[in-house]
């Protein structure tokens, strides 16, 4: 109950001074509509060896940060699906001297027998531009033939910022990323906050053919706990925080989920303490409890923004 009084003073307070401590101007941003995507539609398709390979994203596109991916691959020969076949993905970016990385996936494709597509995920780091460009290279197996292609695709800038992402190196010395997934267009109310936490492993051989998927691993982190404290960061809203958050722990898809209370529209900071199975602190600090008008917000280590 005094949390909850002092959240309410405190808010009252930020109201009271915001006509004197001056606000960064997010109209623009607030103004523009966010469309939330549900449906997935063709973002690249190409004919290969007598094959027609579709890739689909939401909305068709690619963008920065987490991308559910749904593929398709039919033989042009009999115009026949190829159904639970082994499929790998491998998303590899080209940047500056021929330099080549790659970013979280799933390599083995998932077969859904009933809709007749292969699932995954790619979270793309960086956008395509003049620097970098991204291909993805798919292999599969079928009628006793393994074939082995690559597509060049389009990575698009992600203009909604409640789907950012960060890439750290932990204390343990590895790298890690957290990819926010939802909600896509958040409301003045209890969200269910959905993120993906995922590791780069370091190759443990030298590399062969290229693409050497060897040299490419990443994986989902299990068991890990991503303490969350939302706060408003701007002078005129003294980084007040919010009740009723929940902190986020893995669900059996893998994903991690929890709850963020947002109690206004604005920009937001989603300061995180990645914590790993055993307790031990990966990455973040806490932020303090201070209400500061006038003052921009202290932020944790980790942190990722977002604005609605």
């Amino acid at each position: 109950m005094k949390f909850l009084n002092f959240f309410a003073i405190a808010t009252l307070f930020a109201f009271t001074i915001s006509c004197t401590v001056d606000k960064t101007d997010f109209e623009a941003e607030l103004n523009q509509d966010v469309t939330e995507y549900f449906e997935f539609e063709e973002a690249v398709s190409f004919n290969t060896n007598g094959y027609r390979i579709s890739v689909e994203a939401l909305n068709g596109t690619f963008f920065k940060g987490y991308n559910e991916i749904r593929l398709k691959i039919v033989n042009t020969q009999n115009n026949q699906l190829v159904s639970n076949s082994e499929i790998t993905f491998l998303p590899i970016m080209t940047g500056l001297q021929d330099q080549t990385t790659s970013c979280p996936h799933r390599y083995n494709l998932i077969y859904n027998a009933e809709e007749n597509y292969y699932s995954g995920y790619v979270v793309f780091t960086d956008e395509s531009s003049s620097v970098n460009s991204w291909d993805v290279y798919i292999g599969f197996m079928s009628e006793g033939e393994q074939i082995f292609i690559n597509q060049s695709v389009t990575v698009e800038t992600q203009t909604n910022k409640n789907l950012n992402m960060t890439a750290f190196t932990g204390n343990d010395g590895e790298t890690y990323f957290i990819a926010l997934i939802a909600p896509q267009k958040p409301s003045v109310a209890e969200n269910e906050l959905v993120a993906g936490i995922y590791k780069y492993h370091q190759p443990t051989t030298p590399s062969g053919t290229f693409p050497d998927p060897s040299q490419f691993l990443y994986s989902e982190v299990n068991n890990y706990t991503l303490l969350l404290d939302p706060r408003m960061p701007e002078p005129s809203m003294g980084n007040h925080s919010s009740p009723n958050n929940v902190d986020l722990t893995q669900q059996l898809d893998g994903l991690y989920y929890g709850v963020v209370n947002y109690t206004m529209t604005g920009k937001w900071t989603l300061n995180f303490i990645l914590l790993d199975k055993n307790g031990q602190i990966i990455k973040g600090t806490e932020v303090p409890t201070d209400f500061t008008p006038g003052l921009e917000g202290a932020k944790s280590e980790l942190y990722i923004d977002i604005l609605f």
